[in-house]
């Protein structure tokens, strides 16, 4: 009975130790985030460079050189693709702002959710294309140099069931313009980020992985 007894405690002693050696802890999840973000930055043949150099070269990045800047305080990397027209969010003032984007898993190297390939729908009583109704929308506030941010509408909130905007979505802002394109020649603002878990979606968040965005910024009317 005793060598039973025995027999079937190291059997469970054996399960326990296979069970804890499987469970990942926060820790091991954020080095694979990390390992993760250093191999699509190889992959992708991106120069990183620091906020330093990003300020020196008057806060813009070299595409012919794939720069991405990459801010210490959050761990966020950003590539300007085009600055855009107008001008920059006012402080204290609230406004929407309409978003194409595309949102990829860098972990699974899978898109999530876009809207950047849907077209626009014609209206044929004003004839002028609609642009806001395949955009997302989000109401942003700036205070500073900090904005807070929800969604309205769009592929976002429907995909994450959630009006929070991504941390990493509002660091662009503060170097980028949001006007609309009133001109020949002008663009609206574009931009590259890699984004970690602390600064994504909450899905990212609870999951522990880091996402690569492609997104346009223009003020609504």
């Amino acid at each position: 009975m005793k060598k039973t007894t025995y027999t079937l405690l190291l059997a469970i002693m054996a399960l326990c130790s296979t069970s804890c050696s499987k469970t990942e802890t926060y820790a091991d999840l954020k080095e694979k985030e990390r390992d993760a973000i250093a191999r699509f930055i190889y992959a992708q043949g991106i120069q990183v460079i620091s906020e330093a150099q990003f300020i020196a070269q008057g806060n813009v990045t070299d595409l012919t050189a794939n720069q991405f800047v990459y801010f210490e305080r959050n761990g966020c990397y950003m590539q300007i693709v085009r600055k855009g027209c107008g001008s920059m969010l006012e402080n204290n003032k609230t406004v929407n702002l309409l978003c194409r984007f595309m949102e990829k898993n860098i972990m699974t190297d899978s898109v999530l959710v876009r809207n950047d390939r849907v077209n626009y729908m014609y209206n044929s009583t004003y004839g002028t294309y609609d642009t806001s109704t395949y955009l997302d929308k989000m109401t942003v506030m700036r205070t500073g140099s900090q904005f807070t941010a929800s969604f309205v509408q769009g592929m976002m909130y429907q995909y994450h069931g959630s009006a929070s905007v991504p941390a990493g979505w509002l660091v662009p802002l503060n170097y980028i313009n949001v006007g609309r394109p009133e001109n020949d020649g002008d663009e609206v603002s574009k931009v590259r980020l890699i984004v970690p878990h602390s600064q994504g979606t909450a899905d990212a968040t609870s999951s522990v992985y880091p996402c690569y965005y492609e997104i346009t910024y223009v003020k609504e009317k």
